[in-house]
């Protein structure tokens, strides 16, 4: 028989299943990634996936059964309650792979509250992983095999892209571009269609355009050869309607150096967050 053996499926166990959570276990359903899967929530995050089959749903650390060994252990809590609860976990730090999704837990920070032995991979996904199309940058400390980074990033491409970093301080630029990049993007369409009105639209017009238009032409960009600078120009022609538009959008004080200013100060604000 010939060709790469098929991937193993690994024991994983999920701790915490908000929407981010949510949106990688389904993910890891959907492809049948895990041998067996448990998940950690206390809320009712998970009711959604109760009795689904491979899946094992326990309110508390506390009831998981003695021959539970994860490959990989994937804390998916808020960056606030962290440290309270990643301590009933580093029981597995001898042979497991802590995968964190929380903003602003560096690696220092789980190697001080999992030991310096713990592998450990800190990755910073975003919100369109709920239907698939989210794109994860990660970054590995030194313990972490190549084995287990490649398990790594097969578990995030469940729900999306992946992009590896080396140098850990550019995770703050990835949280304000990628990370908080959806808000900005659905706060185009909100003012988009704020602006169709003050032209003389119907509001539920207005709003109808401005969100097919923003996400027909994301993926317009995903689908291109083309650079989105070459996309823009294609639809705008001299003294035109758009040239117009761009004119104000364009200008010195535009929409360049206020997105320019927001990027800098989420990404300031991710290093002030910072553990």
């Amino acid at each position: 028989m010939s060709g790469d053996a098929a991937p193993q499926r690994p024991a994983l166990l999920l701790v915490g299943c908000g929407k981010m959570g949510g949106a990688l276990l389904s993910g890891w359903l959907d492809r049948g990634l895990a041998r067996r899967l448990v998940v950690v929530e206390p809320g009712p995050g998970a009711d959604a996936f109760a009795g689904r089959p491979g899946i094992e749903l326990l309110a508390s650390i506390d009831a998981i059964a003695g021959d539970v060994a994860p490959a990989v252990v994937i804390l998916a809590v808020k960056p606030q309650a962290m440290a309270e609860v990643l301590p009933a976990y580093r029981r597995f730090a001898a042979d497991a792979l802590y995968l964190s999704i929380a903003a602003g837990k560096t690696l220092g920070f789980f190697a001080r509250a999992l030991g310096p032995e713990a592998a450990v991979v800190r990755a910073m996904p975003n919100t369109p992983a709920a239907i698939g199309r989210g794109i994860a940058v990660a970054c590995a400390n030194p313990r972490v095999s190549p084995a287990q980074r490649d398990l790594a990033e097969r578990l995030l491409a469940a729900v999306g892209e992946v992009a590896w970093v080396a140098d850990e301080a550019m995770i703050d630029a990835v949280t304000a571009v990628s990370g908080s990049g959806p808000a900005y993007v659905f706060l185009l369409i909100e003012c988009l269609a704020e602006a169709g009105v003050a032209a003389g639209l119907p509001a539920d017009l207005a709003a109808r355009l401005a969100r097919a238009t923003v996400a027909g032409s994301g993926e317009l960009a995903r689908l291109s050869r083309d650079s989105a600078t070459t996309l823009r120009e294609a639809v705008t022609s001299p003294g035109g309607t758009t040239r117009a538009a761009l004119d104000v959008l364009m200008a010195a004080d535009g929409l360049a150096p206020l997105l320019r200013r927001a990027v800098l100060a989420a990404a300031r604000r991710s290093r002030e967050l910072a553990d």
